[in-house]
């Protein structure tokens, strides 16, 4: 095991501590994408709407962007392991809360319509602690390897968090069907405990440079001034949001498994789990043979490819064709998120690395909840399959104008 450390692609997992974290995120992702899994098929199930399922994104959306602003000023100001770890508590108490609102025992007590309720106002509450969760966990990686070790971390970061994203879902599809909701619910409140536990092993992060005491809106405005004059981490995070709004088609594939490809619950299960895929592969290759030039073209070619691949997957009626679709989607995206992760470590200074995540969260949570909403939203007004593929062909569209009028995003290198 430590001859194979030795090798310059597990550089960052040298680094104890950096092991430790890795394996309480790779659990926390586990149990998100599980949860995100089966509470869309629990709303289908009691509303056979797909629009109640971009409802899901619309509520998580709203508080993770409010809250994300302030969380950044406190992460800059607090110690990143503790912070990470409450907010990884209180997502515990929240599954906890699911697994009793969805069981039969939940059922026999309340109507459909309080216990659907109940969901959505659960939702929110994970959308306040995502906005803690997620920037403290980009924070945290440059406080675990030494700077020059980076890239090599963000790599392993970025593929164990994808590989969590396909287990998720597949296990929480197959399990959902097998055992039933309580039980995978059960499972997750397991796997939320264990990382917990884990993150106990850590040393406190606290703020490795001298705390201003500025007024918090000052201290926010910094924040956004830094990312507004800083073209590469402005183009890259924009180019996501709009990318992913207009793109992705997770939010409704409880419909498309359901109605279209008559899969069920295990076959919505694979699909979920078909970008993880595609990401994992691609990115585990990059681990061993890194990308050192033309980074920003790539990315955008990436993007391109990945909206073709929504049209596909919106027009395909067949399993295979919509599951190869989702999994080459999942591969170019890995390869933009990589681009997009790296140029935000690396082009940020230390003192605001809480300020620049938290509004990072704030164009990935609106590009993938809002989006989801979306999603719902343009499928009742044109159909689900019309507003699949406008989505893909927005995206398309998004990438030509980038490649165009903003060329710096295509000279982009690191």
């Amino acid at each position: 095991m430590l001859k194979l450390l030795k090798h310059h692609s597990f550089a960052a997992l040298r680094y104890p501590e950096f092991r430790l974290y890795i394996m309480a995120r790779f659990l926390f992702i586990m149990v998100l994408t599980m949860q995100a899994t089966l509470i869309s098929w629990k709303v289908f199930e009691i509303t056979k709407d797909p629009f109640s399922i971009g409802l899901i994104g619309l509520v998580e959306f709203v508080p993770a962007v409010i809250m994300a602003i302030y969380s950044g000023y406190i992460i800059d100001r607090t110690d990143k392991k503790k912070l990470l770890h409450l907010s990884i508590a209180g997502n515990l108490l929240l599954t906890i809360l699911f697994t009793f609102i969805t069981s039969k025992h939940a059922s026999s007590l309340f109507s459909q319509t309080f216990i659907l309720v109940c969901i959505y106002s659960i939702a929110f509450c994970t959308g306040i602690a995502r906005a803690f969760s997620g920037p403290t966990s980009f924070a945290l990686v440059s406080s675990l390897v030494p700077k020059k070790e980076m890239p090599n971390a963000v790599s392993w970061h970025m593929s164990t968090w994808q590989i969590a994203g396909v287990g998720g879902p597949a296990i929480g599809g197959i399990l959902y069907g097998a055992q039933g909701i309580t039980f995978t619910f059960s499972l997750m409140v397991l796997l939320l405990a264990l990382s917990v536990v884990v993150l106990f092993f850590i040393s406190p992060k606290p703020p490795q440079f001298t705390v201003s005491r500025e007024p918090m809106l000052k201290s926010i405005r910094e924040g956004f001034r830094f990312v507004w004059k800083t073209k590469e981490i402005l183009g890259v995070l924009s180019l996501d949001l709009f990318a992913v709004f207009f793109g992705g088609a997770t939010a409704l594939l409880p419909y498309f498994s359901e109605v279209i490809l008559k899969t069920g619950a295990e076959g919505l299960g694979i699909l979920r789990s078909a970008p993880g895929i595609g990401a994992i592969a691609v990115m585990m290759v990059i681990n061993f043979i890194p990308m050192k030039k033309d980074q920003g073209r790539t990315m955008l070619l990436c993007v391109a490819g990945f909206g073709m691949t929504m049209v596909v997957f919106g027009l395909s009626n067949m399993f295979w064709i919509s599951f190869a679709a989702l999994l080459v989607s999942g591969l170019l995206d890995g390869i933009s998120m990589i681009v997009r992760s790296t140029i935000l470590q690396t082009k940020t200074p230390e003192e605001m690395k809480g300020r620049v995540s938290a509004l990072n969260s704030i164009f990935v949570i609106s590009s993938n909840e809002l989006g989801a909403f979306e999603s719902g939203f343009a499928s009742r007004l044109m159909g689900v399959v019309p507003s699949v593929v406008f989505g893909g062909m927005m995206t398309l569209g998004i990438v030509v104008y980038t490649w165009f009028k903003i060329p710096t995003i295509r000279k982009i290198k690191y």
